[in-house]
């Protein structure tokens, strides 16, 4: 079955203009260097999962010499990953492609790291995405994540209302319910981290730059409508975050030797 795109244009255009070029998801190249934290990574091989618009990927290609592939269901992000490679002579080393979902592309022991800002987010059926990415990683691999969670009460009226403005398929779980995961998928050395707090403080400074000094160029970006649309989910998303019912953590484990 052919994948429903969800990141349309103006969306995108919205992510970089506030997480920056190529980025799809917060923190930037603080985010990435957070996840390859005590891995190692310096001319590793690594598989960015739900890479989007290739940032990420082409931060770690560009830092610390990996080898970087980047997949994706939606291959307009791919497309603009890839020529965004091309254009600063990594296509050899930063290389990204379209994937279905299921079983990941690759054979046993591909990867030495794989990252995922998002991607287990959006996934429903975790475990299994969980038992591929240990098949890929060679022994002693490291998958490290950075990912949107919930707590165990019920949903409020706020955060189904931000779900129907984020229009995005969110399959959240609790930050325990993923360490129970990653353990059950054979990963040792488990490490959870919570960064609400963190992004808290972040999440309050763009909505305070939607509304301000990026308005008019958000306006003039997208048209009115959207720029709306936008300001009005970062400010629910703001709410949401701070009632401490939508939170954001790293999680990390490694395959036995």
């Amino acid at each position: 079955m052919a994948h429903n795109n969800e990141y349309h244009d103006n969306m995108v255009r919205m992510l970089e203009l506030i997480w920056g070029k190529g980025y799809m998801a917060p923190g930037g190249p603080g985010n990435v260097a957070k996840l390859l934290r005590d891995t190692n990574p310096q001319g590793k091989r690594i598989l960015d999962i739900g890479c989007g618009i290739g940032g990420p990927a082409i931060e770690m290609a560009r830092t610390f010499e990996a080898n970087v592939v980047g997949i994706d269901l939606e291959a307009p992000l791919i497309e603009r990953a890839s020529s965004d490679a091309r254009s600063l002579g990594l296509d050899g080393r930063c290389s990204f492609q379209t994937v279905q979902t299921g079983a990941l592309p690759f054979a046993d022991a591909s990867f030495d790291i794989v990252v995922s800002s998002g991607a287990l987010t959006q996934t429903t059926d975790k475990d299994h995405l969980l038992g591929e990415i240990f098949r890929v990683l060679t022994p002693a691999g490291h998958l490290s994540c950075y990912e949107w969670m919930r707590t165990e009460r019920d949903y409020s009226d706020d955060m189904l209302y931000w779900f129907e403005l984020e229009g995005l398929t969110y399959a959240l779980e609790t930050l325990g319910h993923y360490g129970a995961r990653f353990e059950n998928a054979g990963f040792k050395d488990i490490i959870k981290t919570d960064a609400s707090n963190w992004y808290r403080v972040e999440a309050h400074k763009e909505y305070t730059l939607l509304q301000g000094e990026l308005y008019d160029h958000l306006v003039e970006l997208l048209g009115q409508e959207d720029a709306d649309h936008f300001v009005e989910s970062w400010r629910v998303m703001v709410n949401v975050i701070n009632a401490g019912e939508m939170r954001q953590s790293y999680c990390r484990g490694k395959r036995p030797d």
